[in-house]
């Protein structure tokens, strides 16, 4: 499942931070993160709490101290982390979401997508149909602002006449 950790994702902080020099490249890279790692190792694990979204935070802060243009494109992994947590319910496994303030183990968690298998598939639809709209809101159609967002992770807000 990622269209809708994408859609939702671009659509949210489209909405929230409307900052036309976002990297939104980023951004997708943070909102399927989670469930890439905790796949790729065996399941439910440190990714799907909150503290790896804040650490990820952290370092991003602290390594870029003195360099607001580096800071500026790489907090959108964070974000992306903290938006897949969101859309992903992760927070409704407290064990899982409060790791280590709820306990340590990860022995009964699962991921939380594998929990709602057939709610998974209209979401993907919700999530296809929400690229759709960015990809038109955006022109992707056009190759000059497929290469724009490709080369710098912006998306190109049309002008309205």
């Amino acid at each position: 499942m990622f269209f809708w950790f994408f859609g939702t994702a671009i659509l949210t902080v489209l909405f929230v931070f409307r900052d036309d020099r976002f990297d939104y490249r980023l951004l997708l890279v943070g909102a399927i993160l989670p469930d890439v790692v905790d796949i790729f190792s065996g399941g439910a694990w440190v990714m799907h709490t909150v503290l790896a979204s804040v650490v990820a935070l952290a370092i991003v802060m602290l390594a870029t101290k003195r360099h607001k243009p580096s800071r500026r494109r790489l907090l959108a992994l964070p974000i992306g982390m903290f938006l897949h947590l969101i859309f992903d319910g992760a927070f409704s496994s407290a064990s899982l979401f409060w790791w280590p303030i709820a306990g340590f183990s990860f022995q009964d968690a699962q991921l939380p997508s594998s929990t709602r298998m057939s709610l998974n598939v209209l979401l993907e639809i919700f999530g296809v149909a929400m690229l759709l709209w960015a990809w038109r809101q955006f022109n992707l159609s056009s190759r000059s602002a497929r290469e724009h967002f490709i080369s710098t992770g912006q998306l190109l807000r049309q002008k309205r006449e």
